[in-house]
């Protein structure tokens, strides 16, 4: 019997990740890296970054081109097991 793991998104698409962690200058390109070793067509300019107001912390938000759910789940586990990686949305 096999199960059907149904999913809301369309594939491929533009999917966006929102990812938190403490103002560090290396946070974006290791962030890059992370995101790359899953979807790797992903490049610097896909990256937006806010910093927060008292400045402790970062946010970026990569644009990814999404191919399926299970590089997805992939990618979230990555980000969500990265030391630097406090937030994953």
């Amino acid at each position: 019997m096999s199960e059907t793991h149904q999913t809301l998104i369309e594939f491929p698409s533009s999917f966006p990740i929102k990812i938190m962690g403490q103002q560090h200058p290396e946070f974006v390109d290791t962030i890059l890296a992370v995101v790359c070793e899953h979807a790797p067509d992903t490049t610097r300019d896909h990256v937006q970054t806010r910093d927060s107001s008292g400045g402790n912390y970062i946010g970026c938000t990569v644009t990814v081109r999404a191919e399926s759910q299970e590089q997805l789940d992939n990618l979230y586990r990555a980000l969500t097991s990265h030391p630097m990686v406090k937030v994953v949305l």
